[in-house]
């Protein structure tokens, strides 16, 4: 059997749910390059977060499918791993092979048992300078070899099946004109004006300028020393149809219609959100009951433990967390999801918790799993971090799917209520407004407290109004008096 026939092709994996695509952002690792079994070979971005995808085979790298900046379609071929030679084989690269025969032990296809990669920290995508429109306007993946006369690189910016590339060194990245720190325009024609050069430090922030016919060149970025983000390339798509530069041989991207139309279309983590919701409206017989709360002890609450612990302080969404975990294990029903196919109710054994977090990609639900495990200490902690996580997108998909129960915090954008759509494929989501001083009776007297309304949206399919209204009393109770909390548990 010859090597070509026993070489094993990784295909791109399901990363997450509703995502079939991925752009490579930078190759880990070159042709002629030897792999062990989980071994980080690519950065991939994804419509919600960046990522490394481990490879499940040992071996030498034979083709690398795709070069930077380049979309492939989950299911598609990744990178083509042949077996090493006995005497190619490194010391100690036997236990790796055996490994491989016993199988990687992945969960998810190309994810995790920690071999070679376990320790190794995620890279985000190399800070570069790209030549502006040049870099928009190619749409081709070669481009000239300077080392053989008329040579092209081929497609993925690697060598042909059997050529040589130095140990380590990353497949070229296409669409980037010049590296960190190159002089604007370098490699043109003698004679030809120099471009002036942007920072870029994402390939989809490129595609989305060259499918829009953006002018990064025209743009200001808002990132760190002036780095062109994905918002700061939407934002361009409203200013006035002179701002927009018309692209030669890119995709015919929508423009604005007028003085004051603007069409933009839906790619990305935005068309991910509208499948997303509008499969919960097509699905999901949603209910929305809401109560006014006073908020003033739970206030006092948070006040009395940040002043104990000021090392670990506690925020008013960990504390209303631990509050929905106390009415969820009186209330399962609420803590559950349709199997539509088995036409069955499945109630979860463990809340996993989602936090809708509004950021610069748009709307994300990162999960705290098992949240009912974790302290009041322990939540403060993780939502910090996670939140942040999420916006920073540097989440795995992992960790945005598969929540049981959300909580949405919607009064820090100065709203009192909302009827909010649930995170399908859920059966609830609490919403929580502003806290806002109100007049309110207490024993008899009018007073003015911290008043919030607390909104659940429930599956009506799971619960009937009973279930749903006693949970919401609940919370409302623990809310007005977090001592019952101590009584609940």
């Amino acid at each position: 059997m010859t090597t070509v026939e026993r070489t094993q092709v990784f295909l791109l994996p399901d990363l997450g749910e509703g995502l079939s695509e991925a752009e490579i952002v930078e190759w880990r690792v070159a042709v002629g390059d030897v792999v062990t079994v989980d071994q980080s070979v690519v950065e991939v971005e994804t419509a919600k977060a960046v990522v490394d995808v481990p490879c499940p085979y040992a071996g030498r790298v034979v083709t690398l499918h795709g070069a930077a900046g380049e979309v492939r379609p989950v299911g598609q071929p990744l990178i083509t791993i042949a077996p090493l030679d006995g005497g190619d084989e490194p010391a100690g690269h036997a236990t790796y092979r055996e490994e491989e025969r016993a199988g990687s032990g992945n969960v998810l296809i190309g994810y995790g048992t920690g071999h070679g990669g376990a320790t190794r920290r995620r890279r985000r995508p190399r800070l570069t300078l790209a030549p502006e429109p040049a870099d928009t306007t190619r749409t081709d993946t070669t481009r000239p070899d300077t080392t053989r006369p008329g040579g092209t690189t081929p497609r993925g910016g690697v060598a042909p099946t059997g050529g040589t590339t130095p140990t380590g060194a990353a497949a070229p990245a296409v669409g980037v004109g010049a590296a960190a720190g190159a002089a604007p325009g370098a490699g043109d024609a003698p004679g030809d004006p120099v471009r002036p050069t942007v920072l870029v430090i994402s390939p989809i922030v490129r595609r989305l300028a060259r499918e829009h016919g953006v002018d990064l060149t025209a743009v200001r970025g808002t990132g760190p020393g002036g780095v062109i983000r994905r918002a700061d390339v939407e934002a361009a798509l409203t200013v006035p149809a002179a701002r927009l530069a018309a692209v030669p041989d890119a995709p015919v991207a929508p423009v604005p219609s007028g003085d004051d139309d603007v069409i933009v279309p839906l790619t990305g983590v935005r068309k991910v959100i509208a499948d997303k919701l509008s499969r919960s409206r097509r699905e999901i017989p949603e209910v929305t009951i809401w109560v006014d709360v006073d908020a003033t002890g739970l206030l006092e609450t948070r006040a009395a433990i940040n002043a104990a612990t000021p090392d670990a302080p506690v925020s008013i969404l960990a504390l209303l967390a631990r509050i929905c975990l106390s009415g969820l294990r009186r209330f399962p029903q609420l803590n559950a999801r349709v199997d539509t196919e088995a036409q069955r109710i499945v109630q979860s054994a463990g809340v996993h918790l989602g936090i809708a977090a509004q950021t610069d990609r748009g709307l994300l639900v990162p999960v705290l799993r098992d949240a009912q495990r974790l302290t009041t200490a322990e939540l403060a902690a993780e939502l910090a971090a996670t939140t942040a996580a999420a916006r920073a997108g540097s989440l795995p998909p992992a960790r945005l799917t598969g929540g049981t129960f959300t909580l949405n915090n919607y009064g820090v954008f100065g709203v009192d209520g909302s009827t909010p759509i649930i995170n399908h494929p859920e059966a609830a989501l609490l919403g929580i407004g502003r806290i806002v001083d109100k007049p309110w009776v207490v024993d008899g007297q009018l007073a003015v407290r911290k008043v919030t309304q607390l909104s659940l949206t429930f599956d009506h399919r799971v619960c009937d109004g009973g279930v749903a209204g006693g949970f919401l009393r609940h919370v409302a109770d623990c809310v007005e008096r977090p001592a019952l909390l101590i009584a609940a548990v």
